[in-house]
């Protein structure tokens, strides 16, 4: 049988997952793998640790002859710059020319950076790769107070990290009137936020960023209300944008806010072409976290080897560490009356907060939120993902 050949674009977590998928799968494939970065695909889930002493080999998720073993070719540091489609052709950077069968788009995405005066001043960093990292390390020798830009679940990995670089003052600035807006309620928050004051973040909501300061390089953040914060280096983690500047290039369909568009098979408005992980669009989602990026590697992986899987979106659950404090969402976190009945626990002095909620009728758990003890996520996830009634007297 005549080897098929599927070029990857793309070297991150979610490429590198797919390639694992495939050659587990089969040999009956010629791959080749085109990476944008210099090195091996690495841990981005846990790039903080980075800077608690693990390096880029310690993140790496495959040793070095990974891909030969594999018979997998892989190109780094050489992006792809443009796909023909009608002759089956991709075109490197480096004048690479390979003809395909089947093109797999693992683009993944980009830092978004606001457009803030001032963004472009020395000082101002994003927080996606390595290098972004060690360009955070060498600036942070200098600085004494740092900032992070965006509350959200990168924005809090991105506080970690500053911390972990032992500056005087690490701050972080949410435009929303909550951390975790995404995942967790009000109350929630507030019990987070607490604990994480305790631990030396101060942490600032409800904050619009007009400008940043400074001449040449970042001193001062200035807000929409007219207040200022002195800072030496600033992070900016307020989310992601899909890359889709290829697919859009050759012709193949993106959403209006941006993402591949793709169908339950992972398959592009070219069924030759699949798009997995985070420059995907399924039903009008962008999936940011790991977990789909993998089931959507397993979707292609499963169907080019003539299996018969679908990707039919994902649960967004998620359960974490922030900072040591555990943090857990499930279900449907912020349903309320009158469409459901809300159990709440809360203590201030061991800093837990937990909010049950389950159907009007009693029978069924349909979501929660967990801040500070988080034992019990496996299996009240499980109860709502599986419809398990309810005890008489459900408890926290």
């Amino acid at each position: 049988m005549n080897q098929k050949t599927i070029v990857v674009i793309g070297n991150g977590m979610v490429g590198h997952k797919f390639c694992e998928k495939i050659t587990d799968k089969s040999d009956n494939f010629k791959i080749f793998v085109f990476g944008e970065e210099p090195r091996r695909a690495y841990d981005r889930v846990h790039l903080s640790e980075y800077f608690n002493g693990k390096t880029a080999e310690d993140l790496s998720l495959s040793h070095e002859n990974w891909y030969n073993e594999k018979n997998i070719t892989l190109y780094l540091g050489d992006p792809v710059k443009e796909i023909d489609r009608d002759n089956k052709t991709i075109h490197s950077n480096k004048g690479l020319t390979l003809n395909y069968d089947y093109l797999v788009l693992a683009t993944g995405s980009s830092a978004f950076v606001p457009d803030i005066p001032g963004v472009d001043k020395e000082g101002v960093f994003v927080y996606r790769t390595i290098e972004d990292l060690e360009l955070i390390k060498n600036y942070a020798l200098n600085a004494k107070t740092g900032a992070v830009l965006g509350g959200g679940l990168l924005g809090l990995e991105a506080a970690k990290a500053l911390i972990d670089l032992n500056l005087e003052e690490t701050n972080v600035i949410e435009f929303a009137p909550r951390l975790m807006p995404r995942q967790i309620d009000s109350t929630g928050s507030l019990m987070l936020q607490t604990k994480l004051n305790a631990l030396g973040l101060a942490i600032h909501t409800n904050k619009g960023t007009s400008s940043i300061e400074g001449t040449g390089r970042i001193e001062a953040l200035k807000f929409n209300d007219g207040s200022e914060l002195k800072t030496d280096i600033l992070v900016i983690s307020a989310g992601i944008r899909p890359r889709d500047e290829l697919a859009k290039l050759c012709g193949i369909e993106v959403g209006t806010r941006g993402g591949i568009l793709v169908n339950e098979f992972m398959q592009t408005s070219d069924p030759s072409v699949f798009a997995i992980g985070e420059c995907a669009l399924f039903n009008h989602n962008i999936y940011g976290l790991i977990a789909p990026g993998y089931e959507m590697a397993e979707v292609v992986a499963a169907n080019l080897c003539d299996g018969n899987k679908t990707f039919n979106g994902f649960d967004m659950s998620t359960k974490l560490k922030l900072i040591g404090v555990d943090v857990a969402s499930f279900g449907d976190p912020f349903i309320t009356e009158p469409d459901s009945r809300s159990i709440l626990f809360e203590d201030t002095h061991k800093g837990v907060y937990k909010r049950i909620n389950i159907s009007n009728d009693g029978k069924y758990l349909l979501g929660g939120i967990l801040i500070g003890e988080a034992e019990a996520y496996n299996m009240l996830l499980q109860t709502v993902n599986n419809k398990i009634a309810l005890p008489l007297t459900p408890k926290t």
